[in-house]
């Protein structure tokens, strides 16, 4: 205060006092300051036993540099880690999957990337990989068992150590909680009654065995469907899968089946079980039968389609210069179905409109390619086998990319972009001999169209000849929001050209 006082009425004649009372004022300021953050240091480091102030000037010893004294290096225990495997989301539309078969057992060393579940999807049966390193420490869902998707279905320890923790975490329910899905069903009494336990207990699996000894994909044995570890295990054991006989979903060959085959019994099993397939039993009346897991998908889809507005439209189209071209091509591997595909195709690159979806109730897409999804009933269920830019690809590509599809299909190993990628579907129930009939539209696309089998019938020409032609009715049903009937009408011209003049279909 007396510096700014002096300095408030500095003259010539006090300059020099003025200048050396702020300088001396100012030097003892900065002492202060140093003084209270070094005091500041001092407590701080002697609560946190850590030296702030820097000792740059002192020498000082180190342990080191004492005779006898060794320094011991400060090691940081590092903790194993527990993950959980996750009911993957393998759809779009998927909820909750089924455990198909373990690939591993628990116990066993797992590589990032290898297989370790098989898993009955809403649509498809799938392996699921792990991402990390580890040890299956506890299997938390058995096989048969359903789970909801992003619950754990398993414990993965990082070292063979935390495998005892992991289980006894899995058995307390600290990984899974209420997510773990319930056990598979009971076997019936009838199986481990103990006066005839031995007769019994092989005529159960047996029997199991059997209802699945042919698979659908295997077309007389042309094809063997076998998981990848199957196949990997049947090769290090040298096992020929052709001869085995498959226990998994819809005869396909698991591990258990290769195992089985290296032991004695494994060739007997397999030959009472193909003398079984004649007895399998059928449908029993009155029973009530569960949805499947592609049942329920199945059944919500066609549920939500109700939301959409829909019409229909039906249109007679002669199949005369169809059939012959179909013909000449069919030695060549060239299916019907691939010929309507192609065909669709290209008129639905004449109309986008036609190939569009509205998913959202607000906007529409134009689909930026043609996926032609066409409707295969399989067991226990109904799937779409997509065609993708169909209008791109020649007849005999598309031909043999279909029959690919439909034994994959069958053999329920398709894969999410195989199934899920449609922007338009065919109906085809032609070859069971139905002349018409409406397919139901299914979500996220425009228009499904539904194609009757092509029959001889008697019409009439301009010129007023009567004569005979083969002919097909097709009907298309399309979401009215983004499609309308002037839309389809000339979608279905331009269809009926292509039929009727299919040289552009082979090129």
């Amino acid at each position: 205060l007396a510096t700014l006082s002096a300095c408030s009425s500095i003259t010539p004649r006090n300059l020099s006092l003025s200048l050396s009372l702020l300088k001396s004022h100012f030097s003892l300021f900065l002492s202060l300051s140093l003084a209270l953050r070094l005091t500041k240091l001092e407590k701080m480091s002697r609560l946190l036993q850590t030296p702030f102030l820097p000792s740059v000037s002192l020498p000082t010893k180190t342990r080191s540099s004492i005779p006898g004294f060794r320094v011991k290096p400060r090691t940081i225990p590092i903790q194993a880690k527990i993950r959980e495997i996750f009911m993957p989301a393998l759809s779009s539309t998927m909820t909750e999957g089924k455990i198909v078969s373990w690939v591993k057992s628990e116990g066993d060393k797992l590589n990032k990337g290898e297989s370790v579940v098989v898993v009955e999807s809403d649509k498809a049966d799938m392996d699921v990989e792990t991402f990390y390193d580890g040890y299956l420490a506890a299997i938390m869902v058995e096989e048969g068992g359903v789970a909801p998707v992003g619950s754990a279905i398993a414990l993965l320890a990082e070292t063979e150590d935390e495998i005892a923790d992991a289980k006894a975490k899995a058995s307390g329910g600290g990984g899974g909680g209420d997510s773990k899905a319930p056990p598979p069903p009971s076997p019936p009494p009838a199986a481990v009654e103990a006066p005839v336990a031995v007769e019994k207990k092989v005529a159960a699996p047996v029997k199991a065995v059997a209802a699945s000894a042919v698979h659908p994909a295997s077309e007389g044995g042309k094809r063997v469907v076998a998981s990848p570890y199957a196949k990997k295990l049947a090769k290090e054991l040298k096992v020929e899968l052709a001869g085995l006989v498959g226990s998994g979903p819809m005869g396909r060959i698991v591990a258990k089946d290769v195992e089985a085959a290296v032991s004695d019994g494994g060739s007997v099993q397999a030959a009472v079980a193909v003398k079984e397939v004649a007895a399998a039993p059928g449908v029993e009346l009155g029973s009530v039968v569960p949805f499947t897991t592609m049942q329920g998908a199945v059944s919500r889809n066609m549920v939500e389609s109700l939301a959409v507005p829909t019409f229909r439209v039906g249109y007679t189209i002669t199949t005369d210069a169809l059939d012959a071209l179909y013909k000449k091509v069919k030695s060549k591997g060239v299916t019907m179905t691939a010929l309507l595909a192609k065909a669709t195709a290209l008129a639905l690159a004449r109309h986008p409109v036609v190939n569009s979806s509205c998913r959202d109730g607000n906007s529409f897409v134009y689909n930026s390619s043609i996926n032609v999804a066409v409707a295969v009933a399989i067991d226990g269920g109904l799937i779409t086998p997509v065609l993708q830019n169909a209008d791109k690809v020649d007849i005999y590509s598309l031909s043999r990319k279909w029959k690919e599809l439909v034994d994959k299909a069958r053999a329920k190993q398709l894969q999410p972009q195989e199934y899920n990628t449609g922007t338009f579907t065919l109906s085809n129930l032609g070859m069971f001999g139905v002349d018409r009939f409406d397919a139901i539209l299914p979500p996220g696309t425009g228009a499904i169209m539904a194609v009757g089998a092509s029959q001889p019938s008697v019409v009439a020409t301009k010129d007023g000849r009567i004569g005979m032609k083969n002919q097909m009715q097709v009907n298309v049903t399309a979401d009215h929001r983004v499609i309308y009937g002037a839309d389809l009408a000339l979608f279905l011209q331009t269809l009926a050209s292509i039929i009727e003049d299919p040289k552009d279909l082979t090129f």
